[in-house]
């Protein structure tokens, strides 16, 4: 069996909703419930990531494992290859999932189907994405989109990834939901490499990995969790965990 380690990288210092990994929800913190659903999705080992000792404290308290790491990093990517060297030095995890912190509405089989395209030896990341339904969204730049080559229905090989409309043309564009299964080299080698042209163009990281020649495989699903980023998303997550929890 391939083992697998769900990282969650978590911090306080959110512009548009600061605090909000300890924001509440039904009685709890935001990060508590990303932690449930990651555990849910019983893939391997779960472990947040923080540079707060108040995240650190939620979680051991709901009895999960979170690990301090520096306060100036740049991405989730660093944030979480540091845990990684804490967590596992003699690198028994092959697979590792980096998993927002602010999808606590997640639904837990996506972390699985994020997997699935790494069963293909030539992919080193696999990520998922859904097919545009809503028209608006086709040109919000907020809206992150993934070109690629379809490998049957389900499944594209990623050819880049935009904040503009694309592919041009008649057919179906996809937004990319930021969930990354790595393999333990891809992520090292990603990590260790400088930010891009095209990354830091567009401010999108995953550029990087296709500008240094790796592949990204997609697997598309038929639902988009809801990240909170907003007061107005965090009402959302409010609503939609008190209606699964009855």
């Amino acid at each position: 069996m391939t083992k697998t380690l769900i990282l969650i990288p978590a911090r306080m210092q959110a512009s548009r909703l600061p605090g909000k990994p300890m924001a509440d929800i039904l009685g709890e913190p935001m990060i508590v419930h990303v932690w449930r659903r990651a555990v849910e999705s019983t893939v391997g080992e779960v472990v947040v990531a923080t540079d707060d000792t108040t995240i650190l404290r939620a979680i051991e308290q709901a009895g999960g494992r979170c690990v301090m790491t520096r306060s100036d990093h740049k991405s989730g990517s660093d944030r979480i290859f540091e845990a990684l060297q804490s967590v596992d030095p003699d690198g028994q995890f092959e697979i590792i999932v980096n998993l927002q912190g602010d999808l606590p509405s997640l639904d837990p089989h996506l972390v699985k189907a994020c997997m699935e395209p790494l069963t293909d030896k030539e992919v080193d990341i696999a990520t998922l994405g859904v097919e545009i339904i809503d028209d608006e969204e086709r040109t919000n730049p907020n809206v992150v989109k993934v070109v690629g080559t379809p490998l049957g229905d389900d499944r594209l090989r990623a050819l880049y990834f935009t904040r503009a409309t694309a592919p041009h043309g008649d057919g179906p564009h996809y937004h990319h939901i930021g969930i990354y299964a790595y393999r333990r080299a891809a992520l090292e080698r990603f990590v260790g490499s400088p930010p891009s042209t095209l990354e830091q163009r567009e401010k999108l990281e995953q550029l990087r990995a296709l500008e240094n020649g790796m592949r990204i495989d997609v697997a598309l699903v038929d639902t988009i969790p809801l990240g909170v980023d907003t007061p107005a998303d965090l009402e959302k997550a409010r609503a939609l965990l008190f209606a699964m929890n009855g």
